[in-house]
């Protein structure tokens, strides 16, 4: 059930990256991450009531969900953005232990983690340090690195096809690494802004 919350986190962080593009009001991307956060909050204690030896996956879950649930509320009750932007750091922060844990027994996971960890960050800078610079590099970031990272390695895991070994682990920093650096270059592009033609009116 966990790469199913991948699939779900890549479906949130899409909409997420959209919304910060402008393309998707925020009032409904939160009643999206409402809803994604409950169920992946929801998968979580499942996942732990079933296994508790799961504990460790179903705390990810939990960071996910947690991070979904809390922007959701704060979109959709206008309840700022500072408190979701700390909440951020703090995933960002364990994210890098989890990666820490994880690089042993699955090297792969522990950078889609490092990853992640970097995402969560520009969220941090974002909307707990006000750096509206990031805004747009943010945005790509979430729909580029947050989608592939989720959404792949979730259909791999699911048709047992898990990659394992020095290469796995080489292409996927690599991947991850260049979609930010697309990110960063997308972002970095000034937003054309369509003005309208004055209509000639006869006298």
């Amino acid at each position: 059930m966990s790469y199913i919350c991948l699939l779900l986190s890549g479906a949130a962080l899409l909409v997420n990256g959209v919304s910060l593009l402008g393309r998707v009001t925020p009032r409904d991307a939160g009643v999206f991450n409402l809803a994604i956060g409950l169920l992946q909050l929801v998968v979580a204690l499942l996942i732990a009531s079933a296994d508790p030896g799961a504990a460790g996956s179903a705390a990810g879950i939990v960071l996910f969900g947690l991070t979904y649930l809390y922007v959701g509320l704060s979109s959709v009750a206008g309840l700022g953005s500072a408190g979701v932007g700390w909440f951020c750091g703090f995933v960002a922060v364990l994210a890098l232990v989890i990666a820490g844990t994880a690089a042993r027994e699955d090297p792969v996971s522990s950078v889609l983690w490092i990853g992640w960890a970097t995402l969560w960050t520009l969220f941090f800078l974002l909307l707990a340090r006000g750096a509206e610079r990031l805004t747009r590099v943010t945005g790509w970031s979430a729909i580029l690195v947050g989608t592939v990272s989720t959404v792949i390695p979730a259909l791999l895991g699911l048709n047992g096809a898990w990659p394992g070994g020095t290469t796995a682990v080489v292409a996927t920093a690599v991947v991850l690494g260049a979609l930010f650096a697309v990110a960063v270059t997308l972002g970095g592009r000034p937003v054309r802004v369509t003005t309208a033609q004055p209509v000639a009116v006869d006298a």
